[in-house]
């Protein structure tokens, strides 16, 4: 394959990373694959060896079709996006790989890198979600700016952001893919941590569906405000009520509790910052 070929498709990064200006008129060069490095800060921690060996197989056959996006560090090449590419051209055996070279700022290597990763489907629930929480910290944005950076909706980073709150072996059971992201905001709308292993456990041993997992959530908060005041609160919540509780939650990205019944009662919204009360009321205000 030509280097003119490779040139045009390497500008094809123009489309899939907005802010990439240092690499527009770059020209693809091949260089020896053991020069290149990965980069720590590199959201996605695993890679799947079936889906590797079969772009392996493909590169064998075809060459890589899209250079790997690098930073030279010293006499190395570190990878700004492209990783997966680079670790199956090993496992092909190529000793030269084509890639394009910029430079670029801690932030806008981690931005390129998740907006690759996203834009591919690539990350597991925490990773992305991991890898929003450091380009936050790191670039000092808040959701709204992170949700126009990374093209999703505010929701979409608030609730992924929500996974970080389980504990460490939930957050494992989402990222071996066990635990779907919506079991898992099931298990967050629970009030008390006891419970929420209660859950956890009920979805891992009997397969609960996540519409299941939601009545169940609903049960375990009853359960938990009776005891508080059963003058109250005695009745438990219908399953429709915790199911659409649940769909309000996710569309704001916050705890939402429906009281009274699905003709008439009463919509509490939860908020914790200023930053999310002014969210919320952009939302509702549009």
């Amino acid at each position: 394959m030509s280097n003119e070929k490779l040139t045009r498709l390497g500008r094809g990064y123009d489309a899939l990373i907005p802010n990439a200006g240092t690499i527009k008129n770059q020209e693809t060069n091949f260089i020896d694959i053991q020069l290149i490095i990965t980069n720590p800060d590199q959201p996605r921690k695993d890679f799947d060896p079936t889906a590797l060996q079969e772009l392996a197989n493909s590169i064998k056959e075809k060459g890589i079709l899209q250079p790997i996006l690098v930073e030279k560090i010293a006499e190395k090449y570190q990878i700004i996006a492209g990783e997966r590419r680079y670790r199956a051209a090993l496992l092909a055996h190529l000793t030269k790989v084509p890639i394009i070279t910029g430079h670029f700022s801690k932030q806008e290597k981690l931005e390129i890198a998740l907006i690759e990763n996203i834009q591919r489907k690539d990350l597991t629930p925490i990773e992305e979600a991991l890898a929003y929480e450091a380009l936050m910290k790191n670039s000092n944005l808040n959701q709204d700016e992170l949700a126009k950076k990374v093209g999703k909706n505010r929701s979409t980073i608030a609730n992924a952001l929500r996974l970080l709150k389980l504990n460490d072996e939930m957050k494992d059971a989402v990222s071996r893919g066990t635990l779907t992201a919506g079991h898992a905001r099931a298990i967050l709308s629970v009030d008390s941590k006891e419970n929420q292993q209660k859950l956890f456990e009920a979805i891992e041993k009997k397969g609960l569906s996540v519409r299941e997992a939601e009545a169940m959530a609903a049960k375990l908060n009853q359960e938990d405000a009776n005891a508080v005041n059963p003058k109250l609160y005695n009745s438990k919540k219908d399953p429709e009520m915790a199911a659409t509780e649940q769909k309000f939650a996710e569309k704001l990205g916050t705890k939402v509790t429906l009281k009274g019944t699905m003709k008439k009662g009463k919509l509490e919204i939860s908020y914790k910052t200023k930053e999310e009360l002014l969210h919320l009321y952009a939302m509702l205000g549009r």
